[in-house]
Order: C-alpha cells, then structure tokens, then sequence
C-alpha cells in the first residue's frame, strides 16, 4: 500500500529538518549500488538551470581511483611542503579513500549571451544538495566537501578538469559508522527580513 501524501510529506520535511553531515573519516561501506548511483545523478541532474545549460558535470570515483587520486593529493602537497612528515602526506593521501564512494560535481560555468555566469554557478550547487538528498533518502551519509585540493590546478589536471572548469563539491558517500551531535543552526530572526 502506498504511504499518503502526508506521510510522504512529513518524510521528506523531516529528512530535510535533521539531514546532518558526516565527515568521511566516519563513512565505511558497503556503497550503493550502481542502480542507486545512477538514480541519484539522475536526480541530481534535475535542477533549474536557466537555457539549459547543464553547466555542471559528474565524476565517479570509487575503488581504486580514489587511492590514484589520493596519491597526487599527497605528491601535490609534498611539492609544496616538502618538510611533511609521514602523518601528513597519509592524511592527504587517504583524504577521498575513507568513504567507498566519491562524486565530485563540476562547475562548468562560464559567460554566456543569456544566461549569467552567477546563475549556472548556483545550479552546480542545487546539483550538489540534491545529490546529498538523494543519497540521505536511501539510508546513506554524505559529507559535501571541497578542501584545498579543489582548488589546486595540477589536481585538477589529473581529475581531467578544463582550465575553465571548478570543483564544486567532493560528495564523500556511505555508511555512517557514527553521526555527530547536531551543530548550532542559524538565528533565523537575524536572517529573515520580511519587507
């Protein structure tokens, strides 16, 4: 028997309401499924996006790409600190091996006659919440990250980026081994002007 719309409702404003980040030193496997992957950058995919664009882009890293990439993380690193101890250069290497699963979101942004740039910037962003979503929906935790390296242009060569192109976010999926106590929210009376 299908739930009703008010039960649907009130699921989705709960998960919604207590949708909590995990940080992926805490997320273990198993990963989802490829038909759960692919259902999630399905939905993902569905934001507004003026002219449709689709000014954004997805790569999938699990398995063993996520210790190749951990690798230039860490050589990337070591260049330019080169008295790095060990500890240092394996928190860099291991910084997209703790969760199974990685998707990085690509912002593809960029000057167009119609559509502003600021725009298509803001629909890489709904692309990555409703990634984490969808992915909070089906039981898994997520963690929306950027970290330096997102901001490195010879990382972003070895992910395949073009020089146009921007990280923005490292989705890190799985299994929550433990979920931390929630953090302040904002004062919504110092944010809300109704005019």
């Amino acid at each position: 028997m299908a739930s009703s719309p008010a039960t649907q409702d009130a699921r989705t404003h709960d998960l919604l309401r207590t949708r909590r980040s995990v940080p992926p030193i805490n997320l273990d496997g198993p990963g989802p499924s490829p038909e759960e992957l692919g259902s999630w950058l399905a939905i993902a995919a569905r934001v507004p996006d003026h002219g449709k664009l689709a000014p954004w882009r997805f790569l999938v890293i699990e398995g063993e790409a996520r210790h190749r990439l951990g690798e230039v993380i860490a050589r990337t690193h070591a260049a330019d600190f080169p008295d790095a101890d060990a500890k240092r250069l394996d928190l860099e290497r291991g910084r997209l091996a703790h969760a199974p699963l990685v998707v990085a979101v690509v912002s593809r942004a960029g000057p167009h006659v119609k559509i502003p740039e600021w725009e298509q910037v803001l629909s890489a962003g709904a692309v990555c919440m409703n990634f984490v979503v969808a992915a909070n929906a089906a039981g898994y935790a997520t963690a929306w990250l950027t970290e330096w390296f997102a901001y490195d242009r010879r990382v972003l060569d070895a992910l395949g980026l073009d020089p146009a192109e921007r990280i923005a976010g490292f989705i890190h999926v799985g299994r929550a081994r433990e979920v931390p106590s929630d953090r302040p929210r904002p004062d919504l009376a110092q944010l809300v002007t109704r005019l």
